[in-house]
């Protein structure tokens, strides 16, 4: 990591620390109706089971938030402990203090400051803020370049128009973001919340204005900031615009927590957000959540697609079995497989990995070696190479990992 992380003051949320010198937290948002408490609780416990470490539901009716107490009794029934936020646009003021079972139910509110309210604003705003105060609840000031307090953004438009030299939209956008975040905070702390009770983010669409928004926000306060897209997009487009900009914001050390916002395929699983904002930490070598498989792309030496498809196998072997061995075997999250199909790279690949394996390629003898700790261990013939090198890694992992335990 280039930058040394960017120091903020430490907010609590339902136990999980965000901030200061604490791990990047991974969050996610169900997408279900909240008013459906059987099915919100289900896909929180399934994003929680995914390794999401802050889960933020919409709270946007009375139905929704009549139904937060059930939701949060469901999970804590099932063991599921992680921390439930509540997201709030519009009419934020009138539901939490219309359900107070709700305001207490929730470990944060999301407030978007450019929709709490045209002419009473400040007012309702006040009103959240006074409700977290009563239950003790942090905050999260959400700022979004599509619903921008347009007050503000006026303000500043009329000033830079005066200016000697104007700025361009963009900058004066940018600008309107920041102050719209900074400015709330400041209201927060003035109606008393404290300062280790408030998040901040500024999100947008296109990575240049997030990488841009984000540094100039970050150099400007200490409180610890939510990195993300307003909306990512579906798939590959999806992955590849948050990975661009969270990884810059990330390597010069700025983000305490972050959210991928992908569109999910239909019928697709809400959990992958999840899974790409862990790869996205641990690609950069900040956290470890799973044991990394690395694979070669293939190309005309290697024989079929045997490789990619044990290297699949293997991947989702592991991934069944992190639940158990998360608890079993403190560390295996730091384990590096290879599964490599040629001799090209294959041999020295699988040297560097914890456990490798290197198949046979086109036109080379059909044998597999499997090397362990950088030394040859043994080779594999014949059928069955998956079973068997899955039992290798089986008694790898009890070898290595459990005697940490003992």
């Amino acid at each position: 990591m280039s930058g040394a992380r960017r120091k903020t003051v430490v907010v609590d949320i339902g136990g999980v620390k965000v901030g200061g010198t604490h791990p990047i937290v991974v969050q996610s948002m169900t997408n279900t109706d909240t008013a459906d408490a059987a099915a919100t609780a289900a896909q929180v416990k399934a994003l929680a089971a995914a390794g999401s470490e802050l889960v933020r539901v919409t709270v946007n009716n009375e139905e929704a938030a009549q139904a937060v107490p059930e939701i949060v009794r469901r999970l804590r029934d099932d063991g599921v402990t992680v921390p439930i936020i509540g997201d709030f646009h519009y009419n934020g003021h009138l539901l939490l203090t219309k359900y107070p079972a709700c305001a207490a139910a929730l470990d944060k509110y999301r407030i978007n400051p450019g929709n709490v309210g045209a002419k009473h604003r400040d007012e309702n705003f006040r009103t959240i803020i006074q409700v977290a105060l009563e239950y003790g609840k942090p905050v999260r000031i959400g700022v979004n370049w599509g619903s921008l307090d347009q007050r503000l953004l006026t303000e500043l438009m009329d000033e830079n128009a005066r200016r000697p030299e104007p700025l361009d939209a963009r900058d004066v956008m940018i600008e309107a973001m920041i102050e719209s975040a900074l400015r709330s905070a400041a209201l927060a702390e003035e109606t008393g919340l404290p300062h280790d009770r408030i998040v901040l983010s500024a999100k947008v669409s296109g990575v240049p204005d997030l990488v841009d928004v984000y540094r100039r926000l970050a150099a400007r306060c200490d409180y610890p900031l939510h990195l993300g897209l307003t909306e990512a997009g579906m798939g590959t487009k999806g992955v590849i615009a948050t990975t661009a900009g969270l990884a810059i914001l990330l390597h010069e050390g700025i983000g305490d927590t972050i959210r991928v916002s992908l569109t999910p395929q239909p019928g697709g699983d809400r959990a992958e957000e999840v899974r790409v904002a862990q790869q996205i930490l641990q690609s950069l070598g900040l956290r470890s959540f799973e044991p990394q498989v690395t694979s070669c792309p293939g190309c005309g030496r290697t024989t079929s697609t045997f490789f990619q498809q044990m290297a699949e196998q293997i991947q989702g072997y592991i991934r069944e079995r992190m639940p158990e061995w998360r608890v079993r075997y403190p560390g295996v999250e730091e384990m590096r497989v290879a599964v490599m199909g040629c001799v090209v790279n294959g041999p020295g690949e699988s040297k560097h990995a914890n456990i490798g394996i290197s198949l046979p390629g086109t036109f080379e003898e059909p044998k597999a070696p499997v090397y362990i700790d950088g030394q040859l261990h043994t080779t594999l013939r014949g059928e069955g190479l998956v079973e068997e090198f899955l039992r290798l890694l089986d008694g790898y992992v009890e070898a290595k990992y459990g005697a940490a335990k003992r």
